[in-house]
């Protein structure tokens, strides 16, 4: 059978889809082809509807598979609209939004079929028997219309990561990724989260999983590892595969959750690459032992998902419990080992003041991570974070139904007043950071903060069109007198601290 995956990944950063590599791997071993997609203008212009039918004519696939988050549904909508029109190959839909949304999915009539949660073994066992014309609504995982009526069949057991194949990265135009990404290549030892918070879909994963198998979270085995020797091979084939590779960032929700892997890890690391690296940590799972480690393996930048500097927002809002102070710790940790630290947060979540917004300004502010990268909440269906902005009547609906990410804008509606705030922090978060810290260069971005939060809609619509070459030059004023502060760098929605820019 003959596969083609079609990935939609407009307007947010170029991703790589393990999932989906996986799959292929999976697929190409049990004899079966495998085509990919990948819709983001940094790879190639979004296509029309001729576009589509080329490909297609030129893909000839048995089978179209879509790998879709819930941002990306209205260009994924439409590109399965055009391909109903090209193809008759059956289309199937998976990723988070067919587990979270499957019935709404199923329901819109542009997909025969989704697979829900982790879908190996699940997708080879639907592909075959759809090949021999067999009967696949029994195959688990798969959702399906009965008449008018979804159905949405259990899911199987999650899958034992060190029984997988290696990553199939014959199928992306993967040396195009490394180089529009400025080198950075991601990896994953892990899949799963310990964590509940309500914005997230891993609560939404867990509770189904437990419910379909009808067992605790023990027995769900819900966090798994590829093996060190998995990993090692997967680095040693990317370096003598790819070239220009400057960091490998590992996606894991919580890489340094296991003490005994990291050991493990990095011992083997260091016997067969030079290459910094990025991992995801938790103020929770973070000590002198694991930066030591990480930082004598060439670990680079840690980065931790602080989200908000407001207690009653972490605690009630978001159910990350951590303090201030074990955060800024965990920061300090890094930087006394010599890492670069880097801090996930979010603005614009359910029930969030203005005053919860400006503590997270000045936690950051007190704790000068190294870098921040901000993003607006996204209510994800399913989730209790979405509940609660429902329920509160702060959802735009027009809004949710056109954004396709996180960073330009929120689809909540706080008021005139707090949503011009928002605009303005999304905008030049440093310039915020900087005025509320005891940095040198505070008085003159305290200025500058005056200056843009006394300015209407109006103004401020006039203003936002040149701030970030303004921030540019005085960056680049600042560098030549040695001065330490935070400026937009890499990408509009993140904050880097010039000690580390300046000697990239």
């Amino acid at each position: 059978m003959k596969v083609l995956f079609i990935y939609p990944n407009s307007e947010s950063q170029v991703g790589f889809n393990y999932g989906v590599a996986s799959l292929s791997a999976e697929l190409k071993a049990h004899g079966h082809q495998v085509d990919f997609w990948q819709l983001c203008e940094d790879i190639e212009p979004l296509p029309d509807a001729q576009r589509v039918a080329d490909k297609l004519a030129e893909s000839k696939p048995d089978l179209i598979g879509f790998s879709v988050v819930t941002n990306q549904w209205q260009l994924t909508a439409q590109v399965a609209q055009w391909c109903r029109q090209a193809s008759d190959a059956p289309l199937v839909c998976g990723g988070i939004h067919a587990t979270v949304a499957g019935e709404e999915v199923l329901e819109s009539g542009l997909f025969d079929y989704i697979l829900t949660g982790e879908c190996e073994g699940a997708f080879l066992e639907f592909a075959e028997k759809l090949e021999q014309g067999q009967d696949v609504r029994d195959v688990a995982n798969l959702g399906y219309l009965d008449g008018d009526k979804p159905v949405l069949n259990p899911v199987r057991p999650l899958p034992i990561l060190t029984t997988q194949p290696r990553k199939d990265y014959s199928i992306f135009d993967f040396q195009r990724i490394i180089d529009a990404k400025r080198g950075w290549v991601g990896l994953m030892a892990s899949r799963g989260c310990p964590f509940n918070c309500t914005y997230c879909f891993n609560h939404l994963m867990v509770k189904k999983y437990r419910q379909d198998l009808n067992c605790g979270f023990k027995d769900l085995n819900y966090i798994r590892h590829h093996s060190v020797e998995q990993m090692i091979d997967e680095i040693k084939f990317l370096e003598a595969n790819y070239r220009n590779i400057t960091m490998y960032i590992f996606d894991d929700d919580l890489f340094t959750y296991d003490r005994d892997f990291i050991v493990e890890f990095c011992k083997e690391y260091k016997k067969v690459s030079k290459m910094p690296f990025v991992v995801n940590g938790h103020v929770g799972f973070w000590d002198e032992e694991r930066a030591k480690v990480l930082a004598d393996a060439g670990c680079q930048i840690v980065k931790f998902g602080v989200e908000s500097g407001s207690p009653n927002v972490r605690n009630k809002i978001m159910h990350r419990h951590m303090s201030n102070e074990a955060i800024e710790e965990a920061i300090a940790i890094s930087h006394r080992y010599g890492m670069h630290s880097s801090c996930f947060i979010m603005f614009g979540l359910p029930h969030e003041t203005e005053e919860d917004v400006m503590q997270t300004v000045q936690l950051m502010a007190d704790a000068l991570p190294g870098r921040y990268r901000w993003t607006f909440f996204y209510p994800f269906p399913g989730t209790e974070s979405y509940q609660m902005a429902h329920e509160s009547g702060l959802i735009d609906r027009e809004k949710l139904a056109t954004l396709v990410n996180f960073t330009d804008d929120s689809c909540l509606d706080f008021g005139p007043k707090q949503n011009l705030l928002l605009k303005k922090i999304a905008k030049i978060l440093p310039w915020f950071v900087n005025a509320h810290s005891k940095l040198e260069v505070a008085p003159v971005y305290r200025e500058l903060l005056d200056e843009i939060l006394a300015l209407d809609e109006t103004g401020w619509q006039a203003a936002q069109q040149d701030i970030l070459e303004r921030d540019k030059a005085l960056s680049a004023r600042f560098v030549a007198e040695g001065k330490s502060h935070y400026a937009v760098k890499y990408n509009r929605f993140m904050g880097v601290i010039s000690d580390y820019f300046v000697n990239e």
